[in-house]
């Protein structure tokens, strides 16, 4: 995995947009490989959920270091919006549904985020803490 990883580092320097186009095409890879053991073993979650596990568990175990796909990583964040287009244009396409229920989804949609947002400010407290117990 070091030569790996070291392989990564010098096409980062040396071609950047190489670089960029194989960082993505791993993460598209890790995604397409969460997605077939979701197909193959018929889990009740999505396989891009699946793939975030998988890339926990090599990013914890140092098997795949945090920096080598930093730049694909930070260009799919920056590119985010054109995945959203498609689902923009669906609700688009449903004004009548929008009209009849649009307060009750949006009231759904507010209290999801805001018990995101609240359990996932609470489990950074707790792992900060851990983390500063242990450090000492």
């Amino acid at each position: 995995m070091k030569a790996i990883h070291a392989r990564l580092r010098w096409l980062s320097r040396r071609r950047p947009l190489l670089a960029l186009v194989v960082q993505v095409a791993l993460i598209g890879g890790l995604c397409a490989l969460g997605q077939g053991i979701v197909t193959m073993f018929g889990l009740p979650i999505p396989g891009s959920v699946c793939a975030l596990g998988l890339l926990l568990v090599l990013l914890a175990t140092g098997t795949v270091p945090a920096g080598s796909l930093r730049r694909g990583a930070n260009w799919l964040l920056a590119e985010m919006l054109l995945f959203f287009i498609p689902a923009v244009m669906a609700v688009s396409q449903h004004l009548a549904l929008l009209r009849a229920d649009g307060v009750r989804i949006l009231l759904v949609i507010l209290l999801g985020t805001v018990a995101v947002m609240t359990s996932t400010a609470l489990l950074v407290d707790l792992v900060w803490r851990w983390r500063q117990r242990h450090a000492q």
